[in-house]
């Protein structure tokens, strides 16, 4: 049976560089670097015409899933700061700051 890849590969070696890795982009929420999974959140939701994106840890989306409506979050658009004021976020930044940007963690369901 042949082999996929050549044990000895004789181009193996040449013409590789060595990437650097692309500088990490801050959470849109808790500010942190983004780690290996970048979730892209729309702060006002696709349903209520959003159309821009910005990065953010998957923890940070379900927080603000858990915490804010679609009404609620349409009303705040692009004012981080407006979401960071509600007091379980403020909570959930101040927890998470020191913690790993691939950091994952289970989140509190919707209180409705």
């Amino acid at each position: 049976m042949a082999r996929k890849h050549s044990k000895h590969d004789p181009y193996g070696d040449l013409h590789r560089e060595e990437e650097e890795p692309a500088p990490a982009v801050p959470c849109w929420l808790c500010g942190r670097p983004t780690g290996e999974t970048i979730v892209w959140h729309h702060p006002v939701p696709k349903s209520r015409g959003g159309r821009d994106v910005v990065p953010m840890h998957p923890i940070c989306q379900q927080t603000l899933i858990a915490n804010f409506t679609t009404s609620e979050l349409q009303r705040h658009g692009m004012d981080v700061e407006g979401l960071r004021d509600n007091p379980t976020v403020r909570k959930f930044v101040d927890w998470v700051a020191n913690k790993d940007p691939d950091f994952t963690a289970t989140t509190a369901k919707k209180k409705r």
